[in-house]
């Protein structure tokens, strides 16, 4: 706001200097992590509304580490894309700061009341920068996905308020309503909140979360927006906010319903693994380049939700083969971090050539290799990580989610595992038709000139990344590798002190 309207140029270096202290900033609390420990780590919290215990409450473990380092990242790298936004410069970059905002506090919150607060921080701004900056269609895409995403927010809303009203009758909440979400997961492992409210708040947090996941068939809100966003926005979408979704699950669904995951666990895996393969299918037969990305996405979180929810019990009820879940839970965290990086990859890719030629159409396209031989060639990298070929980082997290899947299911895991084979189809037809055979005959073809430095910049970052992780992905999954641990044992304690109630209540059943 304190620029002049006139000074673009300045007001773009300067949204770019603030989201690279952000991300210098995340990098500093990277450096101060511990990753032997799997709990909270440098919490605050301040008293903000105390008449209804609402704190300020932040802190960072290896579930929610990982993904605040790629928000900081998606973000600097989709602020550096945003010279291809041409009018109301300043609205845009404001609203993307206050968007980068909302993202940072939901994966920093630890008070169910903040996170909502954050949740919701980070809708308007995304509403406006599809609805104003957007495409042609793009008054409908943001309504749409406005919608969407207040059913989902409305439904997180009642689920809140049922875990604040029922949590005062426990000893750690000291005969209080409380927000705070380590202490409503402590109630839930000691066996707190009953199987009946487990299961009914389980069900409306996941709708919740599974819409912005995005997974079936909560996900028709994706392919309009993603279309209709401008490529800076995309990136987001694509690279920071569907993580949002599993994030949700995995820190409030899991921990505060033990019971209600269990009891929903198998539903959960066939949902993920018909996503992986309709998200698939679905991209296959798509000729805009932009919907073609937006559905592989859907594809590709199908393994997010499959990886949290491959838990399986014994007759005894107790968890068999915890180290599988583990693995899936791990592969399903390692997925959300490639996919934020393959997916925002692509779709900077995808606006590259739209910013010069103004089309997307997959059928338009051809021998981009041989007039943009360094902008082909970065991006076959990138769509091969998406594919999830070994070496590049899209195939860790499809690998451990499946081999995890054979203890749950073996029909399933085939099935999920024939995803990629179909994920090879439409990846592999795409690069043929858009970067290899004849020469390009679409619209403006004068104006398929090489890629700038600052082009270069993004997409190089992009490929070496999916090359790093790929080699070395140990660099985060030794980050989250304690606080899975702790989720699993944590979870399996809720369960099984819900069981125990369970049991002894049939017991006392006169025969």
């Amino acid at each position: 706001m304190a620029f002049d309207k006139k000074s673009v140029e300045a007001m773009r270096y300067f949204a770019v200097i603030i989201t690279a202290i952000t991300f210098g900033l995340t990098l500093l609390i990277l450096m101060d992590f511990d990753r032997s420990v799997g709990e909270m780590q440098m919490q605050a919290s301040l008293p903000w509304v105390p008449t209804w215990n609402i704190n300020y409450q932040l802190g960072v473990d290896g579930l929610s580490l990982p993904l605040v380092l790629l928000t900081g990242l998606i973000s600097m790298l989709s602020c550096l894309a945003t010279w291809s936004i041409k009018e109301k410069v300043r609205g845009f970059l404001m609203l993307f700061l206050i968007l980068e905002t909302g993202m940072m506090g939901v994966f920093l919150s630890l008070d169910f009341f903040l996170f909502y607060v954050f949740w919701e921080v980070m809708l308007l701004p995304m509403y406006f920068l599809i609805g104003v900056w957007g495409g042609p269609r793009r008054e409908y895409a943001a309504i749409k996905f406005f919608l969407y995403t207040l059913a989902g927010s409305v439904l997180m809303l009642i689920a809140m308020l049922m875990f604040y009203f029922n949590s005062a009758s426990s000893a750690v909440a000291n005969n209080e309503n409380i927000f705070d979400l380590l202490k409503l997961a402590e109630i839930a492992q000691a066996g707190g909140f009953n199987a009946n409210m487990q299961i009914f708040a389980f069900v409306l947090l996941f709708i919740g979360f599974a819409i912005k996941l995005p997974a079936f068939p909560f996900h028709t809100w994706l392919p309009d927006a993603h279309v209709e966003a401008p490529t800076p926005i995309s990136m987001i979408l694509a690279g920071v906010l569907l993580k949002m979704g599993g994030y949700g699950i995995i820190r409030i669904a899991m921990p505060l319903c033990p019971y209600g995951a269990q009891y929903a666990a198998y539903a959960l895996v066939s949902l993920g693994v018909f996503s992986i393969i309709y998200g698939a299918f679905a991209a296959m037969a798509q000729t805009d380049f932009k919907r073609l990305v937006a559905y592989s996405s859907v594809s590709h979180m199908g393994y997010v939700l499959v990886g949290m929810a491959v838990w399986k019990l014994s007759d005894s009820g107790a968890t068999m083969n915890i180290n599988h879940w583990q693995m899936g839970l791990s592969g399903g965290m390692f997925q959300m971090i490639a996919h934020g990086v393959s997916s925002a990859g692509m779709f900077f890719m995808v606006g590259v050539v739209y910013d010069r030629v103004h089309h997307r159409d997959l059928n338009k396209f051809g021998g981009l290799m041989q007039i943009m031989p360094q902008y082909s060639a970065l991006a076959v990298v990138i769509f091969f990580a998406g594919l999830g070929l070994p070496g590049l980082c899209g195939f860790i997290g499809e690998a451990f989610v499946v081999l995890s899947m054979w203890n749950f299911s073996p029909l399933l895991a085939i099935i999920a595992a024939s995803g990629v084979i179909l994920t090879a189809g439409y990846i592999l037809w795409t690069i043929q038709r858009v970067y290899l055979g004849p020469e390009y005959k679409g619209p403006h073809p004068e104006a398929l000139v090489p890629i700038t430095d600052r082009e270069k910049a993004i997409a190089w970052s992009f490929a070496i990344l999916a090359v790093f992780f790929g080699v070395f992905p140990y660099t985060i999954l030794g980050l989250m590798e304690q606080s899975v641990v702790h989720l699993t044992e944590s979870l399996s304690t809720g369960y099984a002190a819900i069981q125990d109630t369970i049991n002894t209540a049939v017991s006392q059943i006169p025969k």
